[in-house]
């Protein structure tokens, strides 16, 4: 009997079994794929790989502008440099092996089980003939990539984000349909190397999750590396020919590349895992879960991860993972789901936490906003970066709710805002916090006075 058997060896399953392990219980670990999931192969680290690159490249051709280099630097072929940023690419991605991963978690006492998992019934899991008998379980199964149901799209062989971040190719021209996280940050790596990138986003702006100013300032950043972006229209139909593809937009629009990378979303794996053993509930499209990651419904039974159909983020599945090992445990673990940052990784970075002041508004609650000019920073000014930052406060509780941010290493910054959420740090005590000279993170500062006149001003209204 195992005291936990784990489906799905990515970000969650990893570390909750990797805790409960460590607590010296019997634990199982089963995954017909890759043990560590998407981020490790075909996400998180082969993206910011190449991120990194392209930002390296970058910053050499603009090096004289800070006077690094008296002249401008010749940056050479970029298929050359390209070829180079994918040999480091795989081996951040450790060449799709993950044996050492997997001999990692074996060392903390998990038992890794290869094959296809399956519950046959309550209590019971069968990998092939083997039959595992567990007191608790996690369905850590992952999501897929989604293909829109737009006529002729299946038939154009297109490229998900899974073969973009493994492929050597580099494509004269390149359409991605989709402007969230994933189509923006390859849209300016595959820029930046040299091919000609259009993005076509069926809503009225880019990462829609942020603030309409950031969204803004990064179509600003894509169109500054070539990236020509089409938003506000949807694909009407594709059509494929001599190796390229069409896109036929609703508004006549005809656009033709090398390559067509779809990004528009993930759908939880819900499909050949005997959830119906359990009388799971995945109506809604995702294995619905509480605040403690117990599956609704069920008492000994968690999910955690992109199945969920919750935050998508590595950090929020290892968290989420780290509730349900301690549940396991007998403590009484709860996940807070007010403060979890997000982050998309292009030059300069864009970076949110929280709920936008239209979701607050939804909500019935009253909203004050602070925007910053991250470009009037000291730093910002020295570095000859900018930037925007939007503040949202609660007007009745005089505390944040929610930020959103594009500026240089917004990503790190943007934990002190998280902080202060999950903690409902009043911003009159945020204005009393010194930030240190001259950093970006300065911004805040005036960001956090604007929001206390305005909650001042409503309050003596």
């Amino acid at each position: 009997m195992y005291t936990l058997v784990v489906l799905g060896g990515g970000s969650a399953g990893e570390t909750a079994a990797a805790r409960v392990a460590a607590a010296g219980r019997r634990v199982a670990l089963v995954e017909s794929r890759l043990v560590g999931g998407e981020c490790p192969y075909w996400g998180c680290v082969p993206s910011k790989a190449l991120l990194i690159a392209a930002s390296r490249r970058r910053q050499a051709g603009s090096s004289h502008e800070l006077g690094a280099v008296g002249e401008v630097v010749d940056l050479g072929d970029p298929r050359a440099a390209w070829r180079e940023a994918v040999r480091i690419r795989d081996i951040r991605a450790k060449h799709l092996d993950d044996s050492e991963t997997a001999q990692s978690l074996q060392d903390e006492g998990v038992e890794i089980i290869r094959g296809d998992g399956r519950i046959v019934a309550p209590g019971v899991v069968a990998v092939g003939d083997n039959e595992l008998r567990y007191e608790n379980l996690l369905i850590s199964v992952g999501a897929d990539a989604v293909l829109p149901p737009i006529p002729g799209l299946a038939e154009a062989k297109p490229w998900t984000s899974d073969d973009a971040l493994t492929s050597v190719e580099l494509p004269e021209s390149l359409l991605i349909l989709g402007g969230g996280a994933i189509g923006v940050e390859l849209a300016q790596v595959y820029s930046t190397f040299g091919s000609q990138v259009t993005v076509v986003e069926a809503l009225d702006r880019l990462l829609a999750a942020e603030e309409p100013e950031v969204s803004a300032a990064v179509g600003d950043v894509l169109a500054e590396t070539g990236v020509v972006v089409n938003i506000g229209t949807g694909v009407d139909r594709v059509t494929a020919d001599g190796g390229r593809t069409t896109l036929h937009l609703k508004d006549g629009t005809e656009l033709t590349g090398d390559r067509l990378l779809v990004a528009t979303g993930r759908r939880p794996r819900l499909e050949g895992y005997g959830l119906e053993s359990l009388a799971i509930d995945v109506s809604s499209g995702a294995i619905p879960t509480g605040n403690d990651a117990r599956v609704v419904g069920q008492r000994n039974v968690y999910a955690a991860g992109d199945v969920t159909g919750r935050f998508p983020f590595t950090h929020m599945a290892n968290y989420a993972g780290r509730v349900v090992a301690a549940n396991v445990l007998g403590q009484d673990a709860q996940m807070h789901l007010d403060a979890v940052p997000r982050g998309v990784f292009i030059g300069p970075p864009v970076a949110g936490v929280g709920i936008s002041a239209n979701q607050a508004r939804e909500q019935g609650r009253a909203v004050v906003r602070a925007t910053m000019d991250v470009g009037e920073t000291a730093r910002g000014w020295l570095e000859s970066e900018g930037g925007v930052l939007v503040l949202n406060a609660d007007a009745e509780r005089g505390t944040l709710i929610g930020a959103s941010a594009i500026g240089p290493r917004s990503d790190e910054w943007i934990s002190q805002v998280t902080l202060a959420i999950r903690a409902d740090i009043a911003v009159a005590t945020l204005v009393d916090t010194i930030q240190p000279f001259p950093t970006v993170s300065e911004a805040l500062f005036p960001a956090y006075e604007r929001l206390l006149a305005q909650l001042r001003s409503s309050h003596a209204c």
